[in-house]
């Protein structure tokens, strides 16, 4: 397995360049910011960039997590890929990947000053600074299982080389972790028993919202609703479709994790 380095300064736009030079060199998986990514999607891992903050992100990154660590390497060894390439800040930091991951050195380094132009790196700085916004090179649809509420934009990429029709390869996204946003958001347990609350009583069977009992959490939420239902309605039925629109509503309206949504049916009302 042969390992290529793409460095550069955080912000500098390693992310968004990452698949011009995969396709380059004919590498087809690479790693970047915790995530193991093979033909454009995401194999296995946990985005640094879920990370609540900078020193977290970082250790993510660089595969501190032992498990985390464990986790990539049976990957690789499952898929045996001939090519990878590793994405860090520095050299140093793509030796501490490879420790991490049981690789070996890198046969080519590249530098995102060989490959960017300076008004493309100044760019990719200020929408980082300004706007705090990151690239993964990943389509939306994967990047919506492991943030949700948090996409901004996908971003579709191109490839063209000599005497050949520009061809799309695939989707970038783009999204605002937490450790990037200005200021901080806080979520009350009340604002969220509201949100629940709001879209759960028009649900067809349901007479009343006895309770809801949130449970905040790290990144997420769990929630426990008290409903009153009308009879001659399946309940097993009405309580998947309760679980169905809580989750979706919650993650969409707050951006958190919903761990849990259990349905009490307390009683039934003729």
């Amino acid at each position: 397995m042969e390992v290529y380095a793409l460095v550069g300064r955080s912000g500098t736009g390693k992310s968004h360049q990452a698949m011009n030079v995969a396709y380059d060199q004919g590498i087809d998986t690479v790693i970047d910011d915790g995530l193991l990514i093979k033909d454009g999607y995401k194999v296995a891992g946990k985005s640094a960039k879920r990370e609540a903050t900078a020193l977290g992100a970082v250790k993510r990154a660089i595969f501190l997590d032992p498990e985390h660590a464990k986790e990539i390497r049976g990957y690789l060894e499952k898929l045996q890929p001939s090519r990878i390439l590793i994405l860090g800040t520095s050299l140093r930091m793509v030796e501490r990947i490879t420790t991490a991951l049981q690789l070996k050195k890198p046969v080519q380094v590249i530098y995102i000053e060989e490959i960017a132009t300076e008004r493309e790196m100044k760019l990719a700085k200020e929408l980082r600074e300004n706007h705090g916004m990151h690239v993964i090179p990943v389509p939306t649809i994967e990047v919506k299982k492991d943030f949700p509420g948090y996409l901004v934009d996908p971003l579709k990429y191109f490839f063209k080389k000599k005497n050949e029709l520009r061809r799309k390869i695939g989707e970038k996204s783009i999204i605002r972790p937490k450790f990037s946003l200005m200021g901080k958001l806080l979520i009350s347990e009340y604002a969220v028993s509201q949100i629940v609350t709001y879209v759960v009583v028009p649900v067809p069977g349901i007479s009343q919202i006895n309770k809801v009992l949130v449970k905040m959490q790290e990144e997420g939420v769990t929630v426990r609703i008290e409903v009153t239902v009308r009879y001659h309605f399946f309940l097993p039925d009405l309580a998947k479709e309760v679980r169905k629109i809580v989750h979706q509503q919650l993650e969409y309206l707050t951006g958190l994790i919903v761990y849990g949504v259990h349905i009490v049916f307390k009683s039934l009302e003729y």
